[in-house]
């Protein structure tokens, strides 16, 4: 069975922090932002990894509406 591939970060997380990162790399970026997920709002940290500036801005979009963390 293959793998799921995890393209948005509400894939990982159910409710985001504040604030995010962004490492640039010589193949793209990575996005890295921590929230909660779950019943429990049990804390965990989301890194996705991006080809074009375009797919960056689109997680950006994403987290902006995401409901945030208390």
């Amino acid at each position: 069975m293959a793998k799921k591939t995890i393209s948005k970060v509400s894939d990982k997380l159910d409710k985001v922090n504040e604030s995010f990162t962004v490492n640039m790399y010589d193949n793209g970026y990575m996005f890295e932002i921590s929230g909660s997920v779950g019943p429990d709002d049990d804390w965990k940290t989301a890194k996705l990894m991006v080809v074009g500036l375009d797919d960056l801005i689109t997680l950006i979009k994403e987290v902006s509406e995401m409901p945030k963390r208390d």
